[in-house]
């Protein structure tokens, strides 16, 4: 029987490809995906499509209301940032962190995974091109798993050894869409923007847009999803 593992799917492309590396290493993919009221709830029927397609063993959609609290454009009414260049995405963190929220997504996929039986769980964050996000960096990942192995029982009684898994965070958006490629992901299923229109169609402007269209740029591949005019 394959080892279990958790992963972290949201429904984009960093996340398309971790499940398909952890497929690929021969885990047994419990997908999880967080509907935390997001502007872009796109992104969950994205993620639907993905695990489906990567015949993931069981996909859990959780929810959780992280609009409460506000304080980002991705869960309160802030403008999402456009048009903004290479330099202005990498000057600080932006409006659309949402506060705490890897923290909260990690948390949950400790829960789940201690229910399972699984000591493994991968998330796609990146390090490189992405858009300042504090708890994307590996310094926050590696307290997480040392928090891991303090806070569980499983861990604590010795029957797991928590390992968090960051297959993509030192490769660049190019090198993570060549490696996707090659395991056969389908870019066409994911969605990226942070403002889509209202049939879900990427804006093309956004910080999340530009970093997808530079990497595939850069990958020589294609986009396969449409953009608005």
């Amino acid at each position: 029987m394959p080892t279990p593992a958790v992963v972290l799917l949201s429904g984009g492309l960093d996340s398309a490809t971790t499940a398909a590396i952890a497929a690929a290493e021969g885990f047994r993919v419990y997908a999880l995906s967080i509907d935390y009221g997001q502007r872009h709830r796109f992104e969950l029927e994205s993620a639907k499509c993905v695990a489906a397609a990567l015949e993931i063993a069981q996909h859990k959609i959780v929810k959780i209301d992280l609009a409460a609290f506000g304080g980002s454009a991705l869960t309160d009414d802030i403008v999402v940032p456009q048009n903004r260049s290479d330099l202005q995405i990498a000057a600080g963190i932006p409006i659309t962190y949402v506060p705490a929220r890897n923290t909260v997504f990690l948390s949950l996929a400790l829960g789940y995974a201690e229910v399972l039986g699984a000591a493994d769980i991968f998330v796609g964050v990146n390090a490189v091109d992405y858009s300042g996000y504090p708890d994307c960096r590996p310094e926050f990942i590696a307290a997480f798993e040392k928090l891991s192995n303090l806070a569980t029982k499983a861990a604590v009684e010795g029957a797991a050894n928590y390992r968090i898994h960051t297959p993509l965070i030192n490769r660049t958006k190019a090198e993570i869409i060549r490696r996707g490629t090659e395991l056969g992901v389908d870019y066409g299923l994911t969605h990226t923007c942070y403002a889509p229109n209202e049939a879900g169609i990427s804006c093309g402007r956004c910080d999340a847009c530009h970093l997808r269209q530079k990497g595939f740029a850069e990958a020589g591949i294609v986009d396969p999803i449409p953009y608005q005019a």
